[in-house]
């Protein structure tokens, strides 16, 4: 068992290294970003797809701005990756408090109190 702990770390190890090394290009108008306050999250079994829409008040419409379409591993490597971002800022900055009236019908709350969707 100590063996395949060992090749996984090796494996985690080599991606780290090969992600550090990894030259990635933007052009201009991908960076400037797209705003988003609302995430519509999908799947089958082959892949998820993320749309990221805006609403605005007052409006009971959104449109969709960009679409991400991931295999179910990369989510969960993206979910493991924006969770650590995030625990990094919360100890930079402190936690991240979300108003119930921001969240949409139907969101969750997880066993420590804080709410997601």
């Amino acid at each position: 068992m100590a063996k395949q702990q060992d090749n996984k770390h090796d494996h985690n190890h080599a991606m780290a290294q090969e992600q550090q090394s990894l030259n990635i290009e933007i052009g201009e108008i991908e960076a400037q970003g797209v705003y988003s306050n609302l995430a519509i999250i999908s799947n089958s079994a082959a892949e998820f797809v993320l749309d990221f829409a805006r609403i605005l008040p007052g409006v009971n419409k959104a449109k969709v701005h960009a679409r991400v379409i991931m295999t179910p591993q990369h989510a969960k490597l993206l979910l493991a990756a924006l969770h650590d971002n995030v625990m990094r800022y919360e100890q930079q900055y402190g936690e991240i408090v979300i108003d119930g009236q921001m969240l949409p019908p139907g969101a969750m709350i997880d066993g420590g109190g804080k709410k997601f969707h």
